[in-house]
């Protein structure tokens, strides 16, 4: 996995990585988009609802790499490798389903805290970034110590809190704003970001394994 020690560039980093995440349409952003006709608000409440279920994860991964004084190099290579392909993975799905709908769960009565929560924790997608592309990310942040990996968790879930919030504001005001043609043009910028991150990640990885060998 390739590091980044200026810890401004690997803020800037994270903003890129996790807003190409985060703009994916997927289970939050269904909810958001049916709470959001009734509540401008709503895309902030369920962006707290999804953080009080990763700070926990986050921070429990951080504290789970503490246990280890060195992290075998073996490691850093399988993260890098696994994270960088399903990076890739990720940004072809992406532009493969580019013109599907999300259906907006509609019958979803929760309060939009617990929506954001619940639909957080049963999504498997969720969990399954954080062991890849997100252990990759941490593994990062562990080098600038605990306050610089803190400052990483707040900037990565503010990206989500600032994208729901955006979100849910813009379909209250005006149900016509989300165009087709605007929803296609973030997703070719999320494909473009995770392609990009997914070849960097991969290829110093596999890299890595070629040197070792040698």
């Amino acid at each position: 996995m390739p590091f980044i020690y200026d810890f401004p560039l690997f803020l800037i980093s994270i903003v890129f990585i996790s807003l190409s995440g985060v703009l994916l349409p997927g289970p939050l952003f269904a909810v958001t988009v049916a709470k959001a006709v009734r509540s401008k608000t709503a895309g902030a409440i369920i962006a707290l609802g999804h953080g009080i279920v990763e700070f926990p994860l986050i921070f429990l991964l951080y504290f789970g790499l503490n246990q280890f004084t060195a992290i075998p190099e073996a490691v850093h290579i399988a993260v890098g490798l696994v994270g960088g392909l399903l990076m890739m993975l990720t940004g072809v799905q992406a532009f493969r389903n580019r013109n599907r709908t999300n259906e907006t769960h509609r019958g979803l009565s929760r309060d939009s805290i617990v929506a954001g929560a619940w639909t957080t924790a049963a999504n498997a997608g969720f969990i399954l970034w954080w062991l890849t592309i997100g252990l990759a990310l941490i593994m990062n942040a562990k080098l600038f110590g605990l306050l610089g990996f803190s400052i990483f968790a707040v900037v990565h879930w503010l990206c989500d809190f600032a994208w729901y919030t955006l979100v849910a504001v813009l379909i209250f005001k005006s149900q016509r704003f989300w165009t087709k043609k605007m929803h296609q043009g973030i997703t070719f910028f999320c494909v473009a970001v995770f392609l990009f991150f997914g070849a960097w990640f991969f290829s110093s990885a596999l890299w890595q394994a070629i040197m070792a060998v040698t």
